[in-house]
């Protein structure tokens, strides 16, 4: 009876003993950091709280320029296009050509607003994230070598604004854009060029806004970039400051140095040169008599020349200067033009040959030697009136003496004359067509091999300049 009386006492104390560790209850103890978040933006950027159009103050809380740090990220390169080019002036090498590159990167930017100070929670909220960029106050930076740009929306807009607690601010966006670049093609393709990223501010004169380069690493570029007729060898960054007749406004720059890939340009131009210039001396080793061989070979190798020539200049701009590659492709067509007009010589010496073949035929050397030697006594015979010959006296006159003693001095004087190696060479062969084909075969390789040597030590000397 005395436990049965106890039990209606104690079920209210179990009831409330339950509803009292009920997981339910035990969770409202726990904050949660989202809810937190929203309130944090709603209080510092609420309606009448804070107003995106007044730029924030220096640093350190003064009324100096706001500083802008900028870093980015280049993820890739995608193509330099030599044919699209303007006439343009570059200042450090006077005469240069506009081209265009396209680079995809992530821009980034940073600088310090205390307006958007907020509490942390003890360091449990790191960070506020916004997506919309009109919220907050945004230097106006632009790109001012850029041609065309555009953002990536897919599958969401790739940018984002990061508020830390201190009232930092973090702007990271992921743009495409299409850049001009003034380029000089005196030494193409052995050829190195520099490519400028410039970034300024168009309103804000540097009383109000500045940028500066992030320290430590302030240009990534991503790891493994391939370019189909370039290597990015280095880049640098530098300041560009420019003033107008309306203030001195902020610019950064980072320069790409960028080299030509030459493997393509030996394939495809320098080795199919040098095979047409030997094929034009093939013609030197064919018979002077084979005339359709010589003209068709001279001909076809001149045309595939000038064909070859064609196709590379119609893939660069017309330039006022001589390049590189003109100097290669001219001294080459001469080459080829030359073997056609050495093939002309030799018909020329064939035919006089001939001709001079023909006139001994028609007069034969035995008659020719009778009719101009003349027997020397027959200057003593005189013949009198009849058929018979008398002897004439043979006198001596003192002259004839003297000049005879001046004719021994002179042979005792005189020595037997030296062999020249090349004129008994040259004896061998009998024609003077012969004789031209001989001498070519060895001129003309012997200035083609000279004129390679000129030709890649000072553009190869000149290349290494132009990189340092």
């Amino acid at each position: 009876m005395k436990a049965g009386a106890m039990w209606p006492g104690a079920l209210p104390l179990l009831v409330l003993l339950a509803v009292l560790l009920h997981p339910s209850r035990c969770t409202q103890g726990k904050v949660n950091f989202r809810e937190k978040e929203k309130q944090v933006l709603d209080n510092i950027l609420g309606p009448g709280r804070y107003d995106a159009r007044i730029r924030p103050s220096g640093e350190n809380g003064t009324d100096g320029p706001a500083v802008v740090r900028v870093n980015i990220f280049v993820r890739s390169i995608s193509k330099i296009d030599d044919v699209t080019m303007e006439t343009g002036t570059w200042p450090a090498e006077g005469k240069a050509v506009q081209t265009e590159y396209s680079v995809q990167l992530t821009f980034r930017e940073q600088w310090l607003d205390e307006r958007l100070r907020f509490n942390d929670f003890g360091g449990r909220l790191k960070y506020l994230t916004l997506t919309e960029a009109n919220r907050v106050w945004m230097p106006d930076l632009f790109f001012s070598n850029e041609k065309e740009g555009h953002f990536h929306n897919i599958i969401m807009p790739n940018v984002y604004i990061r508020i830390f607690p201190n009232g930092s601010v973090l702007y990271s966006i992921r743009i495409s854009l299409t850049l001009s670049c003034p380029m000089n093609l005196k030494l193409y393709p052995l050829d190195r060029q520099i490519c400028s990223l410039r970034m300024a501010s168009y309103g804000w004169t540097t009383n109000d806004l500045v940028f500066l380069w992030k320290e430590g690493d302030p240009v990534q570029v991503v790891k493994n970039l391939h370019l189909p007729r370039f290597t990015l060898e280095k880049f640098l960054t530098d300041y560009c400051n420019s003033k107008t007749n309306t203030g001195e406004y902020s610019c950064l720059k980072v320069d790409l140095l960028f080299k030509r890939e030459f493997s393509y340009y030996l394939i495809q131009i320098y080795i199919p040169c040098c095979m047409l210039v030997i094929v034009s001396w093939v013609s030197f080793w064919l018979d002077q008599s084979a005339v359709p061989a010589r003209v068709s070979l001279g001909v076809t190798t001149l045309l595939t020349m000038a064909t070859q020539t064609s196709g590379i200049n119609a893939s660069l701009p017309p330039v006022s200067y001589t390049k590189a590659i003109d100097v290669w492709t001219g001294v080459c067509l001469t080459f080829v033009f030359g073997a056609l007009l050495e093939f002309a010589l030799v018909n020329y010496a064939s035919r006089s040959d001939m001709h001079s073949d023909s006139i001994k035929k028609q007069f034969p050397a035995s008659e020719m030697e009778h009719s101009s030697s003349i027997d020397p006594s027959s200057e003593l015979l005189e013949p009198d009136g009849s058929a018979n010959f008398a002897m004439k006296p043979l006198v001596r006159h003192p002259e004839d003496s003297m000049s005879m003693d001046k004719l021994r001095q002179c042979e005792i004087h005189m020595q037997p004359r030296k062999k020249n190696c090349c004129r008994s060479w040259l004896s061998k062969f009998p024609t003077r067509s012969k004789r031209i084909d001989v001498i070519s075969r060895i001129f003309f390789p012997i200035v083609f091999a000279f004129f390679n040597l000129t030709y890649w030590s000072t553009y190869l000397f000149r290349e290494e300049e132009e990189g340092e």
